[in-house]
């Protein structure tokens, strides 16, 4: 497939082409050359590069986000790729979230969570207030407040939540969301169908489908779904990112690229002054 070049990759991802090359040139990523002897960068370049620049504007100098990248791809099993990932800083850290996992890119050590048991103290008294509420507004509520606590009672809440009101969209969003998150994309794509069939215009319903499907590798199903958020939803900048990516995949690379635009397009911002 033809790939973006260097003034393309620079519109796309709000960079200025002499950012990219610097990009190139330090190995952050190493595009092919095109029959003209230009840069030719695939997709998961542009993601790479995307990563790179959120790392830079977070005070990471290039050299460690270079050399952590480097770490990152030599720990990763030979079938998993840096796309399947989140690369963040974290202070003076770059942490890689895989899943539920945490670990530092330069060291490779896992990063454990020390919260859990001030979190079970402070949920275990809240257990019985999922008993008492019959009312669900109020249990889709909990649910919400419980979240940040304990997903497992916030999808008890949920799940109560529905069997009052099997129509509340919310609710099934929220528990879609959970299930996903927990590793169960095809229940959470079912939950996203219901809110939508039950609130036809509910554009986080349609986006969070889009990425149940996405992990799914339903392809055109994805696309579908990012469509209709964008419609419903237009500034959801996120589902035009996604749209993008799955477009791509599609083999559709200027829809994909108009996608892109206006991705950037609606994350620009301007410099004050």
């Amino acid at each position: 497939m033809e790939g973006y070049r260097t003034r393309e990759a620079a519109d796309v991802l709000d960079l200025s082409p002499r950012r990219v090359r610097r990009f190139v040139n330090a190995g952050v990523v190493t595009p092919a050359r095109d029959p003209r002897g230009g840069w030719s960068f695939s997709f998961r370049d542009l993601i790479l590069l995307r990563v790179a620049a959120g790392l830079l504007a977070s005070g990471i100098p290039v050299r460690r986000v270079v050399r952590s990248m480097e770490d990152v791809r030599r720990a990763l099993p030979a079938d998993r790729s840096l796309t399947e990932l989140r690369i963040v800083a974290d202070g003076t850290r770059i942490l890689v979230l895989d899943g539920d996992s945490r670990w530092e890119a330069d060291t490779g050590q896992f990063v454990l969570d020390f919260r859990v048991e001030e979190l079970a103290a402070r949920v275990a008294p809240l257990r019985p207030e999922i008993d008492r509420f019959e009312d669900a507004e109020t249990l889709y509520a909990l649910g919400t407040e419980l979240e940040d606590r304990s997903a497992a009672l916030a999808r008890e809440a949920y799940e109560k939540a529905i069997s009052l009101d099997p129509g509340h969209a919310d609710a099934l969003v929220n528990l879609g969301r959970l299930l996903h998150e927990d590793g169960r994309p095809d229940e959470a794509a079912r939950l996203y169908r219901r809110a939508l069939d039950s609130c036809p215009d509910h554009a986080t319903a349609a986006f969070n489908l889009g990425v149940a499907l996405e992990d799914q590798a339903r392809w055109g199903e994805a696309a579908r779904a990012y469509h209709r958020a964008v419609e419903l939803e237009p500034g959801l900048a996120d589902a035009h990112y996604n749209l993008a990516t799955v477009l791509e995949r599609l083999g559709d690379r200027q829809a994909a690229l108009r996608s892109l635009r206006r991705y950037r397009e609606l994350t620009h911002r301007p410099v004050a002054g």
